[in-house]
C-alpha cells in the first residue's frame, strides 16, 4: 500500500440515480478552481447509496467500522492541470452514514460533509434478479431507494451516460478557508447491472435544501446499478491556486 493511501475498502452495489439540474444551483457548492462537468451539455447530480465493506485506515481495520452503509448527493467536475490534461472529479453535497466517528474524522480533517443518520440496506441476489435497497431516516423521516435490475452484470457502453458518471476518479472538497482540497480515488471500470425498475421515496428538499425540492416532482434521467470494486483513496492534498 502507497504511503499516501488514507483509505482502502470495497465499495459495492451502488444504486445510483442522475438528475438533471440547472447549472446555477450548484454554484454555491462549486470549489474554487474547478469548473462543472457536463455531459452533452447537461448538468447532472447523482443521489447514491451503497456498502462501504472491508474499510481500513492507513491499513488497520478499525474495530466495529469495516462495513457500513453510505448515501450521498453528488455533482460531477473537472480540473484542467498545467499539462494540459483534465482531472475528473466529484464534489459532495452531503454524505449520510449511520456511524459517528466515520463523519467526525471526515467533518475535523478534511471538512467533507458528512452527517450521521440510521442508515440500512438490504441486497437479494437470486438466479433471476438482483435487488438493493437503501433506506436513511433525516429528521424522523425514512426515505429510501430501491431498484431491481437483471441478475447478471454486463460492461458498460463507452460514451454512455453511465460510463460518465463511474468514470470520475478525484474528489474536491470546498474547504472553510476559501481553499480546495483534492484526493484521488483508484479503481477499475466497473460494471452495471441493466435495471428493471426502481423506486425512490426521498424529499430532496428537505435532504439537501430548497433548491433541490423540484427532484421531488420529476422523474431521474438514468437509473445504474454497479457492482463496484476495491477502491483506494489517497491522502489527498491543497490546491495551487491563483
Amino acid at each position: 500500500m502507497s504511503t499516501k493511501t488514507f483509505l482502502t475498502a470495497e465499495w459495492r452495489k451502488l444504486a445510483m440515480a442522475q438528475y438533471a439540474v440547472e447549472p446555477s444551483v450548484l454554484t454555491p457548492y462549486l470549489p474554487a478552481g474547478v469548473e462543472l462537468d457536463l455531459f452533452q451539455g447537461q448538468c447532472y447530480v447523482s443521489l447514491v447509496g451503497f456498502v462501504f465493506d472491508k474499510v481500513r485506515l492507513k491499513g488497520v481495520l478499525i474495530p466495529f467500522h469495516t462495513k457500513f452503509e453510505e448515501v450521498n448527493l453528488r455533482f460531477y467536475v473537472r480540473r484542467q492541470e498545467a499539462d494540459g490534461t483534465w482531472r475528473r472529479g466529484v464534489v459532495f453535497v452531503r454524505e449520510l452514514v449511520p456511524l459517528p466517528a466515520i463523519a467526525i474524522v471526515a467533518n475535523t480533517f478534511y471538512e467533507e460533509p458528512y452527517a450521521t443518520v440510521p442508515v440500512r440496506h438490504a441486497i437479494l441476489h437470486t438466479a433471476g434478479e438482483l435487488s438493493a435497497a437503501y433506506e436513511w431516516k433525516y429528521r424522523r423521516t425514512w426515505h429510501s431507494m430501491h431498484v431491481n435490475a437483471a441478475p447478471l452484470p454486463v460492461a458498460i457502453e463507452a460514451g454512455s451516460v453511465e460510463e460518465f458518471i463511474t468514470e470520475h476518479y478525484w474528489g474536491f472538497t470546498k474547504r472553510s478557508d476559501g481553499g480546495t482540497s483534492q484526493y484521488e480515488v483508484k479503481h477499475p471500470s466497473w460494471v452495471v447491472y441493466p435495471v428493471r425498475k426502481y423506486r425512490i421515496e426521498a424529499d430532496f428538499g428537505a435532504l439537501y435544501g430548497r433548491q433541490f425540492a423540484g427532484l421531488n416532482d420529476v422523474a431521474p434521467h438514468s437509473v445504474l446499478l454497479a457492482e463496484g470494486s476495491a477502491v483506494s483513496v489517497d491522502s489527498g492534498s491543497r490546491l495551487q491556486l491563483g
